[in-house]
Formats: C-alpha cells, structure tokens, sequence
C-alpha cells in the first residue's frame, strides 16, 4: 500500500496536478492586480472617481454611528456590511480567468483535432512509397527481358547501362 501511494505521489498527474495548481495561484494573483490596479481604476474614474474597494452597503452599524469613510472604517467599528465593490472586483477577476480558461482550452482541443485527422508522417511516407512501387510495378508489366523502365518516364525502351 505505502508503495501504491509513492508511486501515486511520484506519477506523472500528481506532479502534472501540482505545477498546475502552483500555475493557477500565480495567474490568479496576476489577474487580480489587472482587475484591481488596471481595469478598475479608469472605470471609475468614468464613472466619476468610484474606487470599486470602497463600495458597501451598511446593513448594522458599529460601536460608531455611520457614515464611513471606508470600509475600513466601517470594519474597525464593527458595522456589518455588504461589499459591492469586492464582489464585483471579484466577479471581473472570474471573468477575466473563465475567458482565459477557455481560450486555452479551445486551443487544445483544436491541436488535438488536427492531430487526430492527420497521419503521422511516416505513415503517410510509406503511403507514398507504396504507391511509387504500385506505378512502377504497373509500368514494367509485359517488359521483354533486359529492358528497364525509365522511372521518370515509365518508358520501357530504355536500354540497362553497361
């Protein structure tokens, strides 16, 4: 059993699983810094300078009456809150990765469709060769002895060289 797990530890999926996890954190993080210090900030400058971080809706105030200025304030003061603004960073940052996801794996599958319909190479190579010696096997039918059939032309008249 011990040696059923070292090998399930040491296989190729477990290794494969692993760097893709290590992978996936690290363009998380990197989507997350395009969503929140790329994306975000010109739209709410359009939308007349809403930083998306500080939006919230107070549902019970803390030990300080609201208004917040943040919701760190309002977190310090131990108000409950909805936070718009982190859902929706949130959301775009799912958007942004779930686009991400599925262009990699159209790709894929488009790589290997096209490998699944085309030959490889040395089958397709005997292929050639096969019907290269069908052409010339037809050519020489009805030879007389001595002659040889010019495999440019398929003309038997050519005469073998001394």
């Amino acid at each position: 059993m011990l040696e059923e797990f070292k090998q399930f530890v040491l296989g190729g999926n477990m290794v494969d699983m692993a760097v893709g996890i290590v992978i996936g954190a690290a363009f998380g993080t990197i989507v997350g810094s395009l969503v929140e210090d790329i994306l975000l900030p010109p739209i709410g400058l359009l939308l007349g300078g809403v930083d998306f971080s500080s939006i919230f809706t107070v549902l019970k105030e803390g030990s300080t009456a609201a208004p917040y200025a943040s919701l760190e304030a309002a977190k310090t003061a131990g108000a409950i809150t909805i936070n718009w603004g982190n859902f929706l960073n949130t959301l775009i940052s799912f958007i942004i990765i779930a686009a991400a996801i599925f262009v990699v794996i159209k790709l894929l599958n488009k790589v290997r469709s096209a490998q699944e319909e085309t030959p490889e190479a040395s089958v397709a190579l005997l292929g050639e060769i096969r019907d290269l010696l069908k052409h010339q096997a037809g050519g020489a039918i009805g030879l007389q002895a001595g002659e040889q059939v010019n495999s440019l032309t398929n003309d038997p008249t050519d005469k073998p060289r001394d």
